[in-house]
C-alpha cells in the first residue's frame, strides 16, 4: 500500500476546520441589543436593569478598560424551529481562546436569576431543547472589558494593570448576538473527528492503529456531503463508529479525570473582579452539571464559596444542590490557595482551619486532601501541618515546571521535617487546565515516571487560571476516550477516589524528603516588598493581639473576646496569601489595594492589642512582650528614651530601668557594648565585627556591602531571578555620610547615606544596644531603580557545610556547595526570620524582619580559610506585571547576630519581630503559659474557636531535636487535650505537678487545649 498518510492528515484537517466546525449551528437570527455602561465600578443588578439603555449595533467598539457594560438582549425563536435545539450564541469581540484575562459576560434573567457566563471557548446559552416554535428571549448580561495584561507575551510593560493608568478608550468590538441551531449530529461529528484525529497524530508512524484510524476519516470524508454536511454528518459518523469502539489495551494507563477551574483570587485581575469570576464559572459548572449526570467538579478556595455566598445567592444554591448530588466536589480545605513558601507557620495552620470549618459547616464535608496545583514551591513543613488539619493527600503539578531538574516520581510519599509523611501527587499531564486532547493524553503516559509500579493518575480539566471551568466539549472528550484503542483510559471520578485508588495500588511509592522547591519563580521570594512587609507585620500583629486578648479575657472582668473581629482580620490576611499576592506577581491594582489593606489591619490589630491592654486594669507603666523568650533589652520610651527592661515570656514587668551588663562605647567610627565591636570604614561598610565573647573576628571581608545587580529574566519578570543575574553589578561603596547619630550608654548609632542609580538613596542606620550582641541595620530606601535587584552581603569567615534557615515551624538545612545540578539550582532561597550557618562550636545569623529571598554561597580563600557569605535580597525592580513594582519607600530592618547558636536564632527572629509594647498604666497579669523545657516554643496562644472560653496554646519544637518540658498556666488548669488544627481532641494531655507535660519530636507541632478550673 502506498503511505498516503499526509494527504489524508491534510484532507482531514481542512474539513474539519472549514466545513464540519462551520456547520455546527445550522441557522441564526439576531438579537435586538441594547447596552448601558456602568460609571465606575461595578453596580448590583437590580441598578443596571432600572437604567436606561440606547440601541447598540453589532461591529461598535465597547468596554474601557476595567470597565462594566450591561446589555439588553431580545429575540424570539422562529416557529419553523420547534423540535430543534436552540442556543443564544454571543461573541463580545473576544481575543484569543483564553477565558480569564480579556472579555467576559454573565447573562441573567429579567428577574435577576444568573443562567450561564459567556467566554471564548464558551460562547452558548442553551435556550429549548426542543424548541417549541415563538419562544420570546429577553437577557441582561453583565460585559466585563478586562484588559488582555498578557498581549504579546510579558514581553513589555504595559498601563492597563491599574484602573488609574488604564485610560478609557473601548477594548473591544462587539461582533455578534445570536439565536441559533445546534444541529446535534454536526456537533458530536466535530467531536469524533477531533478525537480520532488528534489520537492518530500522537501514535508512532509504525503503529497500525495510527493508519487504521488515518484511513477511517478518509473514508468518512469521502461520506461528507460538503453541500449537505448536516444531512450527511449521521452517515460519516456511522463510518467512523468502528474505530471509535474498539476498546483500549487491558494494560492502558488510566487518566482519573475531575472537573476544574483554577480561578485566581487575584493576579492580572483585581479581587473585585474575581468575585465576579467566580459567579462566572460556577454559573457555568452548575449548568454543565444539570446537562451530564457523569460530571464531577473539584473546586477548592473557601474565601471564592463565601463570596458566592454572598453576592450571588442563586449561584449559591445551585453549588449547594450539586454538592448533594455528589456532582461538586469541595478539595483543598484551606481559605485560598496560598503561596508555599512565604506565609508563616501559624498563618499556614489558619488557612486550613479557616477552609476546613467552612466546608464542614455548609456543605457537612471534611475534605480529605490539600489541592495547590499553582504555587511556586511548598515548604517541608506541609507534610505535618496538612496531616494535623486531617488530610491524607497532597496534589499539585508545579514542580513539572522545574527549569534545571526533573522531578523524579509522580506518585510519592512526602516527607517533612519532622518525619511526617503524606501521599502525594504530581500529575503527569504537567496542567491543571486538562481538555483531554491527543496531546495531553500522550504526554501523560509519556511522562509519566511510576510505569511498572503503578498505572493511573489524575488530570484536572477544564479552562482555568481566569476561571472558565469545564465544557461541553470536554465532557464529550472524557465519554469518546473512556475506553479507545490506542489511548489512556478516562473515568471522571472525585480526586479522593483517585488517591484511594492510587494509594492501594502503590503503597510502597517512593518517598521524598524535605522541601518541595520549584526551580523557578524564585524572585517571588522579593518581588512586591511592601506587600511581604505587610502579610509579615499582620501575622505578628495577630499573634500579639490574640495572647493579649486571652489574657484579658482571663483576668479582666467584663472583657469580651473579640472572637467576629480576629476571624475577620485572620480571613483578609489569609486572602492576601494568595499565590499571585504574597509572591508579587500581581498587577499593580493589587498590590495597591493590599497595601492598603494591610495597613487597615494594622491599625484595628494595634487597637485591639491597646484595649486588651487597657482592660487589664491600672498600674505603673508596664513592658508587654509577645515573644515566646524571656527578654533583656533596650527599649525606648513614649518620650524616645532608651532603657534597659527585663521581660518574662509572653509576659509583662513594670518599666524600671534595669542594670545592663555593660554600657554602649562609640568611639569615632567604633561601636563596642562589651560583647561585640563593630568598626564602620569611611565607605559605609562593616570592616570589623569582632566577637568579644570568642574572641575572633566574624567577618572575612567587608560585611552590609550593598551590591546592584542587573536582573532582567529570560521571562515572567515579576516572578523570575535568573543565575546570570550575578554577572553584572555595581557595588555601593561611595557613601555621601558616615554620621555618629546617637552616643548613649544604652545605645550608639552610626548612620550611613547614599546616593546611587537613578535617583535613589538609601540610609541606614547601624545600632548596638548594650547586653546584646546583635548588630542592626535599619533601612530606609528611595528606590527608582528598574531591572535591578539589591542584596546586603554577610562574608562570614566560618566554614559552613549548610544554611539553615526558618520555615514553618521549624528549619530546613540546605548544602553551602554545589556538587550536583539540584544544589546549583538553589541560587536563590526563601526563608522566614532567620538564616543561620556555623561550624562546630561557633555561627553567625542574619536576622529580619521583612525580607525572604537570600543566597548562600562558600568560597574557600587564599590563606586557606574559609569565607560563607549570606546575602539578604532587599528589594527588586520587575516592570512586568506592575510597571512601577517596589517603586518609591522601603523601610526595614535586618540585623547581623554573631556567635548565635540555633536557639539564639529563634529567639532573635521573634525579638526583631514582636517589639516590645509600652503601656502607661497597666495591671500585671500572669503570662497565660510558660514553658520550662528547651527547644519547646509556643507559637500561638488564643481562646478556643467554639466560644467555650477554653484555652488553646500550639507549641512546637524549634531546635531539631527531642524536647520535652512543662507548660504551666496563669490560670487555674481544671483538664488538658491534645487536639488537631482544628481543636477537636485527639487524647487527654498528661498533667503532672500543676502543669501539662510535654514531649516533642523533632520539629513536632502540638496543639493543647486547655480546659479553665
Amino acid at each position: 500500500m502506498h503511505d498516503e498518510s499526509r494527504r489524508i492528515e491534510e484532507r482531514v484537517q481542512r474539513l474539519h476546520d472549514q466545513r464540519i466546525k462551520t456547520a455546527i449551528y445550522a441557522a441564526t437570527v439576531p438579537f435586538e441589543v441594547e447596552a448601558w455602561q456602568a460609571p465606575g465600578e461595578p453596580v448590583p443588578f437590580e441598578e443596571a436593569a432600572a437604567a436606561s439603555y440606547q440601541p447598540f449595533a453589532m461591529g461598535t467598539p465597547w468596554g474601557p478598560p476595567w470597565g462594566t457594560t450591561w446589555f439588553r438582549m431580545r429575540g424570539r425563536v422562529p416557529e419553523e424551529w420547534a423540535g430543534r435545539r436552540v442556543e443564544a450564541v454571543i461573541d463580545l469581540g473576544f481575543t484569543g481562546d483564553w477565558p480569564g484575562n480579556q472579555a467576559e459576560a454573565l447573562v441573567h434573567l429579567l428577574d435577576g436569576t444568573p443562567l450561564k457566563a459567556v467566554n471564548p471557548l464558551n460562547q452558548y446559552v442553551a435556550i429549548a431543547n426542543p424548541a417549541t416554535g415563538g419562544e420570546t428571549v429577553e437577557y441582561l448580561v453583565e460585559a466585563a472589558s478586562n484588559p488582555d495584561i498578557l498581549a504579546d507575551n510579558f514581553s513589555k510593560p504595559t498601563p492597563l494593570g491599574d484602573k488609574l493608568t488604564a485610560g478609557d478608550k473601548p477594548l473591544y468590538t462587539f461582533r455578534a448576538a445570536d439565536i441559533a441551531i445546534l444541529d446535534e449530529e454536526v456537533w458530536h461529528l466535530d467531536l469524533d473527528v477531533q478525537v480520532l484525529r488528534e489520537l492518530m497524530l500522537e501514535l508512532g508512524e509504525h503503529d497500525p492503529r495510527r493508519h487504521e484510524i488515518a484511513h477511517a476519516l478518509d473514508r468518512a470524508m469521502d461520506l461528507l456531503d460538503l453541500d449537505d454536511v448536516s444531512g450527511s454528518a449521521p452517515s460519516v459518523r456511522q463510518a467512523l463508529k468502528p474505530v471509535l469502539s474498539k476498546p483500549a489495551h487491558a494494560s492502558a494507563h488510566t487518566v482519573s479525570g475531575v472537573g476544574h477551574a483554577h480561578i485566581d483570587s487575584a493576579w492580572l485581575w483585581p479581587i473585585r473582579e474575581t468575585k465576579r469570576k467566580t459567579s462566572r464559572t460556577f454559573s457555568n459548572v452548575t449548568s454543565l452539571a444539570d446537562e451530564y449526570d457523569d460530571f464531577i467538579f473539584a473546586c477548592s478556595q473557601a474565601q471564592q464559596y463565601e463570596w458566592v455566598r454572598d453576592n450571588y445567592p442563586k449561584v449559591w444554591s445551585r453549588i449547594q444542590e450539586a454538592v448533594k448530588n455528589g456532582q461538586w466536589a469541595p478539595v483543598g480545605g484551606m481559605w485560598v490557595e496560598s503561596d508555599g513558601n512565604l506565609p508563616g507557620g501559624e498563618a499556614v495552620a489558619r488557612q486550613f482551619i479557616h477552609g476546613k470549618r467552612f466546608f464542614i459547616e455548609h456543605f457537612g464535608i471534611e475534605t480529605k486532601g490539600v489541592w495547590l496545583p499553582d504555587s511556586f514551591g511548598y515548604n517541608a513543613a506541609y507534610p505535618q501541618i496538612a496531616k494535623l488539619a486531617g488530610n491524607e493527600w497532597f496534589l499539585t503539578q508545579k514542580i513539572s515546571w522545574n527549569q534545571t531538574n526533573r522531578f523524579p516520581h509522580h506518585t510519592f510519599w512526602w516527607e517533612g521535617i519532622d518525619g511526617t509523611r503524606i501521599f502525594t501527587h504530581f500529575p503527569p499531564v504537567d496542567t491543571y487546565n486538562a481538555r483531554f486532547s491527543g496531546e495531553e493524553m500522550s504526554r501523560a503516559v509519556r511522562n509519566y515516571a511510576e510505569k511498572g509500579g503503578a498505572s493511573r493518575s489524575l488530570a484536572p480539566f477544564g479552562w482555568g487560571d481566569g476561571g472558565g471551568g469545564p465544557t461541553r466539549e470536554i465532557m464529550e472528550r472524557a465519554r469518546r476516550l473512556a475506553d479507545l484503542e490506542g489511548s489512556a483510559k478516562v473515568v471522571v471520578e472525585h480526586p479522593d477516589e483517585f488517591f484511594a485508588k492510587a494509594r492501594e495500588e502503590y503503597p510502597d511509592a517512593p518517598v521524598w524528603v524535605g522541601e518541595l522547591y520549584l526551580e523557578l519563580h524564585r524572585a517571588t521570594y522579593t518581588s512586591q516588598a511592601r506587600t511581604k512587609q505587610g502579610n509579615r507585620r499582620s501575622e505578628h500583629l495577630l499573634r500579639e493581639a490574640e495572647l493579649w486578648a486571652t489574657t484579658a479575657a482571663l483576668h479582666a472582668p467584663g472583657y469580651a473576646y473579640p472572637y467576629e473581629k480576629l476571624d475577620r482580620l485572620w480571613k483578609t490576611v489569609l486572602l492576601h496569601q494568595f499565590h499571585d499576592i504574597l509572591p508579587g506577581s500581581s498587577i499593580a491594582w493589587v498590590h495597591r489595594e493590599a497595601e492598603a489593606e494591610y495597613a487597615r489591619v494594622a491599625q484595628e490589630l494595634r487597637a485591639l492589642t491597646a484595649e486588651a491592654v487597657a482592660a487589664l486594669g491600672t498600674g505603673g507603666p508596664r513592658v508587654f512582650n509577645t515573644s515566646p523568650f524571656d527578654r533583656a533589652e533596650v527599649l525606648r520610651t513614649a518620650d524616645g528614651a532608651p532603657v534597659y527592661v527585663e521581660v518574662p515570656a509572653s509576659g509583662s514587668a513594670p518599666l524600671t530601668d534595669a542594670t545592663p551588663p555593660q554600657p554602649v562605647t562609640v568611639n569615632g567610627r567604633v561601636l563596642d557594648n562589651g560583647l561585640v565591636r563593630v568598626e564602620v570604614a569611611e565607605d559605609g561598610t562593616l570592616s570589623s565585627v569582632r566577637d568579644l565573647r570568642a574572641g575572633r573576628e566574624v567577618l572575612a571581608e567587608p560585611g552590609n556591602l550593598l551590591r546592584l545587580h542587573t536582573d532582567l529574566p529570560n521571562y515572567w519578570d515579576a516572578w523570575d531571578i535568573d543565575k546570570h543575574y550575578r554577572n553584572r553589578y555595581t557595588d555601593l561603596l561611595d557613601a555621601s555620610s558616615v554620621t555618629v547619630v546617637e552616643q548613649h550608654p544604652l545605645i550608639g548609632a552610626i548612620r550611613v547615606e547614599r546616593d546611587f542609580g537613578k535617583a535613589s538613596k538609601i540610609t541606614q542606620t547601624i545600632t548596638v544596644r548594650a547586653g546584646s550582641p546583635r548588630i542592626d541595620i535599619e533601612t530606609d530606601i528611595d528606590w527608582h531603580e528598574t531591572e535591578k535587584i539589591l542584596k546586603a552581603a554577610f562574608p562570614v569567615d566560618i566554614r559552613a557545610p549548610h544554611s539553615s534557615a526558618e520555615i514553618q515551624f521549624g528549619h530546613i538545612q540546605r548544602p553551602t556547595h554545589t556538587n550536583t545540578s539540584w544544589e546549583a539550582a538553589r541560587f536563590e532561597v526563601s526563608g522566614h526570620r532567620w538564616v543561620h550557618i556555623g561550624e562546630p562550636g561557633y555561627g553567625v545569623a542574619v536576622i529580619n524582619d521583612s525580607t525572604y529571598g537570600h543566597d548562600v554561597s562558600r568560597t574557600v580563600r587564599e590563606d586557606g580559610g574559609t569565607t560563607t557569605t549570606v546575602r539578604l535580597s532587599l528589594v527588586r525592580a520587575p516592570r512586568i506585571p506592575d510597571p512601577e513594582a517596589d517603586q518609591g519607600r522601603h523601610r526595614f530592618t535586618y540585623a547581623l547576630l554573631p556567635g548565635a547558636t540555633l536557639d539564639d536564632a529563634v529567639a532573635e527572629g521573634y525579638a526583631l519581630n514582636l517589639p516590645l509594647r509600652t503601656a502607661e498604666a497597666a495591671g500585671a497579669p500572669a503570662p497565660v503559659v510558660s514553658v520550662e523545657g528547651e527547644g519547646v516554643t509556643v507559637e500561638a496562644v488564643k481562646l478556643a474557636d467554639d466560644a467555650s472560653g477554653d484555652v488553646v496554646v500550639r507549641l512546637y519544637e524549634s531546635r531539631g531535636g527531642r524536647a520535652q518540658g512543662v507548660l504551666r498556666t496563669g490560670f487555674p488548669l481544671a483538664g488538658a487535650q491534645i487536639t488537631d488544627l482544628l481543636e477537636r481532641p485527639l487524647e487527654d494531655a498528661v498533667i503532672a505537678d500543676g502543669g501539662v507535660s510535654v514531649a516533642l519530636r523533632p520539629f513536632q507541632i502540638l496543639t493543647l487545649r486547655l480546659r479553665r478550673g
